[in-house]
């Protein structure tokens, strides 16, 4: 078993503690998300042509994370300025907060450090970890209907 170095560090209001060499091992050999429905298609798309937050592109960038390599995506609801998406990166790690830290609200969307349920979008990764969640209106670039 390998062991790598835990780095403290802060993710908007939560203290974290990343495993950033497991989390970078992992990424470095997934796939991008792979659900073909038209809402998962456009988040897709829109991480192709570098449209999500830039603060999404930052965090990622800095944990070498690629945007289209999500381990949950979901089209929650359309709204008049696009539509409401979830989506989350696992991170090897945990959260040293947990219990008192609430979820950031952003010009561009919210954040929170969470334990995503969703079995299928990280097959095989470290543990402990947790899921960096954003929740953001972005448009609808593809060219078929919504």
């Amino acid at each position: 078993m390998v062991v790598h170095e835990m780095l403290k560090r802060g993710l908007w209001n939560f203290e974290v503690e990343i495993d950033e060499s497991a989390t970078a091992e992992w990424y470095l050999t997934s796939e991008p998300w792979s659900c073909d429905c038209g809402d998962c298609r456009n988040f897709i798309e829109l991480c192709n042509r570098n449209n999500l937050p830039e603060a999404v592109h930052a965090i990622l960038s800095e944990l070498n994370i690629s945007t289209e390599k999500a381990t949950y995506v979901c089209e929650i609801i359309p709204q008049n300025d696009g539509h409401l998406y979830q989506f989350s990166y696992r991170i090897a790690g945990r959260i040293l907060n947990e219990d008192t830290a609430k979820s950031t609200v952003t010009d561009w969307g919210e954040i929170r450090c969470c334990h995503e349920p969703y079995p299928y979008g990280a097959p095989g990764f470290p543990t402990p970890h947790f899921d960096l969640e954003f929740w953001v209106t972005l448009p609808w670039v593809l060219e078929e209907k919504e």
